[in-house]
């Protein structure tokens, strides 16, 4: 049963102002400020399906607004789509999304809430998994559920819209998905669901069936997509233009560094805990003429400790200083190759030491001046190494092995 206190008008103008900061959309607004006006402890779920190990930063838009809910003392839902993930989401898909086994997801899962437990406080966190609710459901429901809903509304969609005139397939079953994601808020009873901005058709069937299903139909928040990396499609392992949230320090420091300047201030306003007014410093400081690079370090370092510890974050830029001037970590690498013959060319070394994915791409870092050893650039695509020989070998700025040639 949910606890009701009595409403303290202030508080809740307080909350719906910081609920509001950094979302794409809120719907309903004067349904969400009744529900506040409530006092009631409200029931505010995150579903996210394990397609694959890792959580990222992208991620972490939204699970921060969780965090901020949380702290203002409602019941947070950590939904993991075990049974949904099977189905695939076709949100921003131009094509059947591949399906994964049961084992898939449950492997995918194990790693899901600890990840999640960085940002949301575990002990106040309400986990959950939909297989609980949807596996009992049956085919028989899930026909009575899928009746609910018409054709011509799923069509609503953009991207079955499009995929439908472009003559791509849509298989019957991406129909269920929606549906399912719907059945979850009828099951947990939500108030309110966070999303990220392509889950909006999703969130809305499931207010549309909470309606249907007698109850109090779920408010929908949605979050901005976090763009990867590259600055052009949004953050994705698949892509690789991600940072990982249990990346290594030195490595999460350096991707955030890598971030182009004008993509770092939409990184701030997303991730960054700072306030709005002191971005607003930060900005004018720039228009000002002041290096944003000073700004970048303090925004990396936040991250770095906020998912490592204050020290990683200091030896992270220490690190990414070395690095920089063209100096050699501490932590570097230690391979080993073993040989035939008495030396092995440069683009072979980068290649079996892991520093390159082939020779190819090993020729072209050379070509371009992005190869070192020893500290040394290296020019020469035909330069051999002897057998003995121990060597520093550095690809870009952020790859390094100590290769020792047996």
């Amino acid at each position: 049963m949910n606890t009701v206190v009595k409403p303290n008008l202030e508080k809740i103008e307080a909350d719906f102002a910081a609920i509001k900061r950094g979302v794409d959309e809120l719907i309903v607004e004067a349904e969400m400020r009744k529900k506040l006006e409530s006092g009631r402890v409200l029931r505010i779920k995150l579903g996210l399906d394990p397609t694959a190990q890792d959580l990222h930063l992208g991620h972490t838009v939204v699970l921060n607004k969780m965090r901020q809910l949380q702290n203002m003392g409602h019941q947070v839902i950590f939904l993991i789509g075990d049974f949904t993930a099977m189905i695939g989401d076709p949100s921003g898909r131009n094509a059947t999304r591949p399906p994964l086994t049961r084992e898939q997801i449950q492997e995918n899962a194990k790693t899901y809430f600890d990840q999640a437990s960085l940002v949301l406080d575990p002990e106040k966190t309400e986990i959950r998994y939909n297989s609980e609710w949807c596996d009992p459901l049956g085919a028989a429901g899930i026909i009575q559920l899928a009746s609910r809903w018409t054709v011509a509304r799923m069509l609503e969609r953009d991207d079955f819209t499009k995929r439908y005139a472009a003559g791509t397939p849509i298989s019957v079953h991406e129909f269920l998905y929606p549906l399912m994601q719907g059945y979850d808020s009828i099951a947990l009873k939500s108030d309110l669901e966070l999303g990220g901005t392509d889950q909006k058709f999703n969130l809305l069937v499931g207010r549309e069936l909470q309606k249907q299903a007698g109850q109090e139909p779920q408010c929908i928040l949605t979050m901005p997509l976090l763009e990867g990396l590259d600055g052009v499609e949004k953050m994705s392992k698949s892509k690789n233009n991600y940072v990982g949230i249990t990346d290594k320090p030195n490595d999460m420091f350096g991707k955030l560094m890598s971030v182009p300047d004008d993509l770092m201030w939409r990184y701030i306003e997303l991730l960054s805990f700072v306030t709005s007014n002191e971005m607003a410093i930060w900005k004018r400081d720039v228009q000002g003429g002041r290096n944003p690079r000073g700004i970048k370090v303090t925004f990396a370092q936040e991250i770095v400790a906020r998912f490592h510890s204050k020290a990683a974050a200091e030896a992270a830029l220490t690190d990414f200083e070395t690095r920089s001037s063209g100096g050699i970590p501490d932590d570097v690498a230690e391979v080993t190759l073993t040989i035939v013959g008495d030396a092995i060319g440069i683009a072979q070394l980068l290649k079996q030491s892991g520093l390159t994915p082939s020779t190819g791409e090993a020729t072209r870092m050379i070509e371009q001046g992005g190869v070192k050893l020893d500290g040394e650039k290296v020019s020469d695509k035909a330069l051999t190494i002897t057998k003995g020989a121990t060597v520093v070998a550095q690809v870009g700025k952020r790859k390094f092995a100590r290769v020792q040639i047996r």
